[in-house]
């Protein structure tokens, strides 16, 4: 066993992992806030970053390129809420699921009618270069994306346990009639909710971008947070930081280590495996809510 090697794959699995954290984090906080899983966050993030490559290319420096983009985003999270959600509430949940589907398809078409289907290359102005420690490599731009993910997830994990407005979430999370029986206003909430939503869209829009150029495969990309919130819980923060870790490593060590025993390729549909075999020791997740039905 050369553990030089397997540290320098294992902490790169790690970095992906805060990456899918990320990711995961957009599903959590509209099912914590609205109970609707949402299809649509891949288009959202390809349209956040074909939203920043386009204007960037018209010779806007980058900050304000990152804060026209940021405003387009809020905005479409708000205009989403207001337009396809609001006029469903109390409506089953599998019609709030189907109407994401038809979302995300809508909001493909709008990003591409709008900019183009041509692949981007994305640059945050940061060198992918590896660096050493104690001869083990890492990657730069990995522990670049890290540190920005784990300031997000950490500031939004304040928030939703330390501010009043982060405790009306959790409570809008729990019953949506008691909430708004003690004066919580549950489309308030849902328009914060999905104003952040888009934000984190474009933060993944721009790591992910800048990673796999800016191209419709970033929509795919999502579909990585599914097992990342089925070992974690779909409605829990910590959850999503703990799946996405397990998720990146699990995925890593498993296409270096098992890889050549099950010919190669494994690393893309390992975590789904992993979380199947999850699924039948605890549905719920790590930190997901327990369901008790009496009968």
């Amino acid at each position: 066993m050369d553990w030089l090697f397997f540290t320098e794959v294992l902490v790169g699995g790690l970095l992906a992992g805060v990456m899918y954290s990320l990711v995961a984090l957009g599903f959590v906080l509209i099912y914590k806030a609205s109970g609707v899983f949402n299809f649509a966050q891949g288009a959202m993030v390809l349209f956040a970053a074909l939203t920043f490559v386009s204007i960037q290319a018209m010779g806007v420096p980058f900050w304000l390129t990152f804060f026209i983009t940021l405003v387009v985003m809020v905005a479409l999270g708000l205009a989403i809420e207001r337009v396809v959600l609001r006029p469903m509430v109390n409506q089953p949940p599998i019609s709030l699921f189907m109407a994401t589907i038809g979302l995300a398809f809508f909001l493909e078409g709008l990003a591409q009618m709008l900019w183009g289907a041509d692949v981007h290359g994305l640059n945050l102005g940061f060198n992918d270069e590896p660096f050493d420690v104690g001869g083990v490599f890492i990657s730069s731009f990995d522990v670049f994306a890290a540190a920005i993910c784990a300031v997000l997830v950490g500031s939004l994990a304040l928030f939703f346990n330390k501010t009043r407005l982060g405790r009306a979430l959790r409570a809008v999370a729990d019953d949506h009639q008691a909430a708004m029986s003690v004066g919580i206003p549950l489309k308030q909430i849902w328009a914060i909710v999905w104003g952040v939503a888009g934000f984190v869209a474009l933060v993944c829009g721009l790591l992910w971008g800048s990673r796999l150029g800016v191209q419709f495969a970033l929509t795919l990309v999502v579909l990585k947070a599914l097992p990342v919130l089925i070992l974690g819980g779909f409605t829990s923060v910590p959850g999503a930081i703990i799946g996405g870790l397990i998720i990146g490593a699990g995925e890593k060590l498993a296409e270096v280590y098992l890889g050549p025993i099950l010919s190669g390729g494994i690393e893309n549909w390992f975590p789904y495996v992993l979380a199947l075999l999850f699924l039948l020791v605890r549905p719920e997740g790590l930190f997901g809510e327990k369901h008790i039905e009496r009968v």
